[in-house]
């Protein structure tokens, strides 16, 4: 992914002393050493919890004049250096009401084919070693890209072309709710996008599609794989999953068989959806077969639609499927 322009802001936060901002004067030279940061900060960026939204309108009480200021900076009448100074003033004034350790906002503007992003993130200091040209062992200062509370990815081609809800996107801190409230603040952020609840509703759209379709085990458990192993890709990323590609995907025969039914059904779905990678993970199939009898079912049915008494050894089917009830009631 080529880098546009980089830049790294220091925030220094003394013990006994307000937090002070060590500016840059330009952005970096490239190099490899600024690809491989590049590549490691994405890939820790789509491992953490995100909010998904846009930019509040402006004169609206949650605008902040971030936006403004990026589309001067898209159109050529500000720099990079100043541009991300300005956020690091501002950022620097949260954090010493909010955090007690010095960090570095790093901020990225790359090229991906048509796409273009902005990633900005705040990283902490962890002690590490380095060999030095003696072969002797040093103390060495590196980036903790594990430690990232603050960050930010922005779609700048979707921001500029409109229509979008979902062109912004900040890791969601459940550990420091005000600091992470006070970072979407300066972003002038919006959510309008709930990532872990469009996940599950799309999960809970390919069940019932399975089970309407009356599929056989095998072929449930590959469209399952296939589904999961799509939205686990665009998850790491950092995409979106599109129905109508994922429909194309799941039946190559019928491949707006999936996209009709979610349509049709009208779950209520986005045309594409920031998958939850949490919530893909806790998705699976229960199966068993013995005696003659054959169960499976996903995972979050459990508790709802089909309960499970242990005390009892009992599997209780609350909505029995359609074709197994007629197929049951003419054995009457």
């Amino acid at each position: 992914m080529p880098i546009l322009n980089a830049i790294v802001h220091r925030i220094e936060k003394p013990a006994d002393a307000p937090a002070r901002l060590l500016p840059a004067q330009s952005p970096l030279p490239l190099s490899d050493a600024l690809d491989a940061l590049q590549e490691g900060l994405n890939k820790a960026y789509h491992g953490k919890g995100k909010a998904w939204g846009r930019f509040a309108d402006e004169g609206s009480e949650q605008a902040s004049p971030f936006a403004s200021e990026l589309a001067d900076y898209m159109a050529e009448r500000l720099d990079f250096a100043t541009l991300s100074r300005t956020f690091a003033e501002r950022l620097t004034a949260l954090l010493d009401a909010h955090l007690s350790v010095s960090g570095d906002l790093v901020m990225l503007d790359t090229r991906f084919g048509d796409a273009r992003f902005l990633t900005l993130a705040l990283l902490h200091h962890r002690e590490g070693f380095a060999v030095d040209e003696h072969l002797a062992l040093v103390p060495a200062h590196q980036l903790n890209l594990a430690q990232m509370s603050l960050a930010a990815r922005l779609d700048l081609a979707q921001w500029q072309a409109g229509g979008s809800r979902q062109y912004l996107s900040w890791v969601r801190d459940r550990g420091g709710k005000a600091l992470s409230e006070g970072f979407a603040a300066l972003l002038g952020a919006e959510e309008s996008i709930d990532a872990s609840g469009e996940t599950r509703t799309l999960l809970k759209a390919f069940s019932d599609y399975v089970e309407q379709e009356n599929l056989p085990e095998e072929a449930s458990r590959e469209k399952t794989d296939t589904l999961i192993d799509y939205a686990s890709d665009q998850a790491s990323r950092g995409e979106p999953v599109t129905l109508e590609e994922l429909s194309e995907l799941l039946d190559e025969q019928q491949p707006k068989a999936f996209y009709d039914h979610i349509r049709n059904a009208d779950y209520g779905l986005s045309p594409e959806i920031p998958p939850d990678r949490r919530t893909l993970n806790q998705f699976k199939r229960f199966t068993g077969r013995a005696g003659g009898v054959s169960i499976s079912f996903d995972s979050h049915l459990l508790g709802s639609s089909v309960e499970y008494d242990e005390t009892q050894d009992r599997l209780i089917i609350k909505q029995v499927p359609k074709q197994l009830k007629e197929q049951l009631k003419g054995k009457n």
